[in-house]
């Protein structure tokens, strides 16, 4: 209880003192300042508005720059939610190509490319197909006629990646500022990457993946900036190596930095950046490193490495990070510029923003949610998944 508090509780019990209290110089200031409330932090507290519901198991909320949102169901379904409503007809029915859609395998994310219309009207898929225990598939499917459908005969695999095991696909694909298609893939699962495939070269998993799918008709080609094109000793799809599990990765549609969740193994969760004027190449640590800690070790060889610029362990009751998007909204000045990422097993929402060399990080709700997923409207505003009530709300600020 407040000293203030109890002091006025005393004085009206001791009104032989009172005037004591009363002509004490400063008491009154004192209690005054005591009582006032602290400066607001740099980063505002957030709320969650309702903003759709009657979804099953949400992983991925994509736009394609047109109003609708479209809501990626982790069983094959996508589907839109236009003008406030939510389509009774699925936009894209995937779910018989999936050997299955529990744990972390399904549809696990759609993308939409820049200029997406009549002369691109196509989307991209990725999904844990029928082959293996659960292969990694890219994939294009074209828009019918009816710009609310897409036609699911028309699919053309892209590539397709081996699985050793069921957990750990990764899931997420993005166009980039630069219009190629970012792919991120997880080590291939188990735990502790056994084979080692987040730091090998040669393996696609672990990695960030960057290809051109607009060039090349006939599936993908690889853009010449690429980090690794011409060392045999690299598969040339590569931007970045070093990830575990890379469970929503997203661009700033203001700056084009990049900021990437990887979740950890036992300990550490972590947010990893590249800023706009990376030229690839970088490599994130896992399995030498969980966060900015030695893995499974008491020393390791840091250098070449780049280490997280947040990092938070499992002591509180979180275990999985699930990121989200740097605010670019108008409707919450305060909130601008902030990147919101959670955890999918606490609920816990946090805002990181960067301020030249200045970063803060702070906890803005407890949301009590399985937050699954973070997507973005035209407008910047920012909205996120629970996947157990299949709930969609929007973020507002003071």
């Amino acid at each position: 209880m407040n000293s203030c508090i109890k002091t006025q509780m005393s004085i009206r019990s001791l009104l032989p003192l009172l005037a004591f209290f009363l002509l004490t110089p400063g008491f009154l200031q004192a209690c005054h300042e005591r009582r006032s409330p602290p400066t607001s932090p740099a980063i505002p507290d957030i709320s969650l508005v309702l903003a759709a519901n009657g979804f099953s198991h949400p992983v991925g909320i994509a736009r394609a720059g047109d109003g609708r949102m479209f809501i990626v169901e982790q069983g094959g379904l996508v589907k839109i939610i236009k003008s406030g409503t939510t389509l009774t007809t699925p936009f894209l029915d995937v779910s018989s190509r999936l050997k299955s859609s529990s744990g972390e395998q399904g549809l696990l994310g759609i993308a939409f490319p820049p200029g997406y219309g009549l002369s691109k009207p196509y989307v991209y898929t990725n999904y844990t197909g029928t082959q293996g225990v659960g292969d990694t598939v890219i994939a294009r499917y074209t828009v019918s006629a009816n710009p609310d459908i897409a036609d699911p005969a028309s699919e053309q695999v892209l590539l397709t990646v081996v699985q050793p095991f069921t957990n750990h696909n990764g899931g997420q694909l993005a166009f980039g500022p630069d219009g190629y298609l970012y792919i991120g893939l997880g080590d291939g699962g188990s735990g502790g990457d056994p084979f080692n495939n987040a730091q090998n070269p040669l393996a696609l998993l672990g990695k960030m993946l960057r290809i051109d799918v607009s060039s090349n008709t006939g599936a993908y080609s690889i853009p010449p900036s690429n980090p690794f094109i011409g060392n045999a000793a690299y598969r040339p799809e590569i931007w970045a190596l070093g990830l575990r599990n890379p469970w929503r990765f997203s661009f700033d549609r203001q700056t084009g930095d990049l900021l990437i969740a990887d979740v950890g193994q036992n300990t550490y969760e972590e947010v990893n950046f590249q800023p706009a004027s990376g030229t690839g190449g970088t490599n994130y640590g896992w399995n030498i490193m969980e966060g900015l800690h030695c893995y499974n070790a008491v020393s390791c060889e840091q250098t070449g490495l780049t280490l997280p610029i947040v990092e938070y362990d499992h002591s509180q009751g979180d275990c999985s990070i699930t990121g989200g998007y740097v605010y670019r909204g108008t409707l919450y000045p305060a909130l601008r510029g902030v990147y919101l990422y959670g955890d999918f097993c606490s609920g816990r929402i946090w805002g990181l923003k960067l301020t030249g060399t200045t970063m803060e990080n702070r906890l803005l709700l407890e949301s009590g949610m399985f937050i699954s997923t973070f997507g973005e409207d035209e407008a910047g505003n920012i909205y996120v998944a629970d996947y157990n009530s299949g709930n969609i709300y929007k973020v507002t600020a003071p």
